[in-house]
């Protein structure tokens, strides 16, 4: 035992000894007064501790817990078990055992109440079950649609950043579109997610970086439109649909499937945001475009074999395709006739099909696969694949 442990322990044998001998001096008749002030105590530290006093009890002096004798708050102890026991069970199968895989298992579970992502982190917390898997971690086999990814402009990823702020402070937010063959980023500042303002930054970023194949977005609202009219084809998909551009929705609540423009989120919020002082829209524009310049022209990536994205597209021989008019199109856009678009979709316990919102069934070996959704526009039918198999169809009427 050190130096610091003695006088802890001796520190904590005198507080006991003072306590006792205050209520033995008060049980012989001495004055509460002198007792306090010959001890440089309160009296009501003094009543405290003859409250306290239990003859039959020899560690009345000691200490006792502040913690309260009830926790309204607090998570029900089934629910905490339940935690444990589907953490467990994941971790056992060697699946992923975090905690939105966690709720993801209690909603198919319909457990009640369902805790939030930080109470099941407290929870695992608490029972000691945040322990990691050891090895590397091997896949089950859930074949997910992923885009091809091989030559310039096949597949691009967008996704917008913000709110943030500039000095001032000026609202405003960030459209980030990142090729995921070469990494080529394009970014456009905006000052609201208005549609016309989402319209006129892709085709913007088009105008730089030609036209995709393939377009990538999270659910975010302004990407397919309103909630209350989930089949009236937002101004994004609108405009897809007008250029030829096959539109690609992932996963709700799965962001590492576009976790190229991800990752350069963070890129930009390290190596540009905060470091460079901006005060109105003008001088972010222009900042914007010299960052997205001096991206594409001197970052080097592993992917096209140390050459900057730029390199990369000269190396290659694309065949990048532009849009002909100057400005972009004004919204509202004309009802698309005809085309495509797609939402990749995983379906749970409960084989449900979520389309903006909408359920419909899912046959029943969908179960825990994905699957991809495709809208076909010009027959207005909802046409589910499973594999590159179609598997069902139903009736989708567009407004």
């Amino acid at each position: 035992m050190n130096a610091k442990s003695y006088e802890e322990v001796f520190m904590k044998k005198k507080v006991l000894q003072q306590r006792v001998q205050a209520v033995k001096r008060y049980h012989a008749g001495e004055n509460p007064e002198s007792i306090c002030a010959s001890l440089g105590k309160t009296k009501p530290w003094l009543y405290k501790w003859i409250s306290r006093f239990a003859p039959d009890d020899p560690a009345w002096c000691a200490d006792q817990s502040r913690r309260p004798l009830s926790s309204p708050y607090r998570t029900p102890a089934e629910i905490e078990r339940i935690v444990e026991l589907v953490r467990w069970n994941l971790y056992n199968k060697g699946d992923f055992c975090g905690n939105q895989a966690i709720r993801w298992e209690m909603e198919d579970m319909n457990v009640q109440p369902l805790p939030s992502l930080s109470t099941i982190g407290r929870i695992l917390q608490r029972r000691e079950l945040t322990h990691r898997r050891t090895g590397r971690y091997t896949s089950k086999g859930k074949k997910y649609p992923a885009l091809p990814a091989t030559a310039p402009n096949q597949t691009h990823q967008i996704d917008l950043v913000g709110p943030c702020y500039l000095t001032g402070p000026v609202k405003f937010y960030s459209l980030h579109a990142v090729d995921t063959a070469i990494n080529r980023c394009g970014i456009e500042p905006l000052s609201s997610k208005a549609a016309q303002s989402i319209l006129d930054a892709i085709y913007a970023i088009w105008k730089r970086m030609g036209i995709p194949e393939n377009l990538q977005v999270d659910n975010e609202l302004v990407f397919w439109g309103s909630p209350t009219h989930p089949r009236g084809m937002g101004p994004l998909i609108r405009l897809c649909l007008a250029y030829g551009v096959k539109l690609w929705f992932i996963p709700p609540a799965e962001p590492w499937r576009n976790g190229i423009v991800e990752q350069f989120n963070d890129h930009y919020q390290q190596k540009f945001l905060s470091k460079v002082s901006m005060a109105s829209m003008s001088e972010l524009q222009h900042e914007s475009l010299a960052f997205e310049h001096r991206h594409n022209s001197t970052y080097r990536y592993s992917k096209n074999k140390g050459k900057t994205p730029l390199k990369a597209l000269a190396a290659t021989t694309p065949r990048l395709i532009f849009p002909g008019r100057s400005d972009a199109p004004k919204h509202p856009l004309d009802k698309p006739e005809e085309g495509f678009y797609h939402l990749v979709r995983l379906i749970r316990s409960d084989c449900r099909l979520n389309i903006f919102g909408e359920m419909f069934p899912a046959p029943p070996q969908t179960q825990y696969e994905y699957v991809v959704a495709t809208i076909d526009v010009k027959d207005q039918r909802l046409k589910l694949f499973l594999d590159t198999i179609q598997i069902e169809e139903y009736k989708y009427q567009l407004r």
